[in-house]
């Protein structure tokens, strides 16, 4: 899954680009899942799993057509991936995620050295940076390619396998066009990757030489086996 940031601040047209561009990469064949950053509670008010929900208690609301999980309690985007199933996520808002490329929505030019922080890839809206691409309602066919192109997703670990120590320096590295989601080294290793229905586990140096070790020992164990490379599917 790839994914990318609209980021901006308060009514600068972030949502607006994100169910534009949402339904331009679905026109494309594209599945989009949509992640919104929001200061305010989520909407429940009127409704049954409102009536239910309560701090520290987890309530599932199962309707005939669509499906929802809310926690009682502060989770992470990273905790929640593992449940979409997209080609393209678009994130709106969550301007300190720094594992994801990012598209600004500005209300001045100066808005840009705040917001872009070297993962910029375009601007939206009437206002521009200079230094970046600018697209408009009318260009939009043309940032949703752009989106499909250069978006990416690194695991957020900042594990330091890839020896940058912080995974925005892979991230900015990739922006500017000098390197590729594969210099992250947490699901490219030599040894072990793990992949969840298509999707790659980022796996830091410690729990790759854990998980790596556990599996040669007990496979060394078994009749018919030799060193070599193995392969396991897992069904659950």
């Amino acid at each position: 899954m790839k994914a990318v940031g609209i980021v901006g601040y308060k009514k600068s047209g972030k949502t607006t680009l994100t169910a534009l561009l949402a339904e331009t990469l679905e026109r494309r064949g594209k599945r989009v899942a949509i992640a919104k950053f929001t200061h305010h509670g989520l909407d429940k008010d009127g409704t049954d799993t409102g009536s239910f929900a309560a701090p520290g208690r987890t309530v599932i609301g199962l309707g005939p057509e669509e499906s929802a999980i809310f926690w009682g309690e502060k989770r992470y985007l990273t905790d929640l991936l593992p449940l979409v199933q997209a080609d393209i996520l678009l994130v709106e808002g969550g301007k300190d995620l720094t594992w994801l490329p990012r598209i600004l929505c500005l209300k001045s030019a100066a808005d840009a050295d705040d917001l872009d922080r070297g993962l910029a890839l375009a601007t939206y809206g009437d206002v521009a940076a200079p230094y970046l691409k600018s697209y408009r309602q009318d260009t939009i066919e043309k940032l949703a390619a752009l989106v499909e192109e250069r978006a990416f997703m690194l695991p957020g670990l900042d594990c330091g396998a890839c020896n940058e120590g912080e995974c925005v320096a892979v991230a900015k590295s990739i922006v500017r066009g000098e390197g590729t989601a594969r210099d992250c080294r947490s699901v490219n290793t030599d040894t072990i990757s793990i992949t969840v229905n298509g999707s790659p586990v980022g796996l830091n140096p410690f729990v790759e030489r854990i998980i790596h070790a556990s599996i040669s020992g007990m496979l060394g164990e078994l009749k018919g086996y030799a060193p070599g490379e193995v392969v396991i599917t897992l069904k659950n």
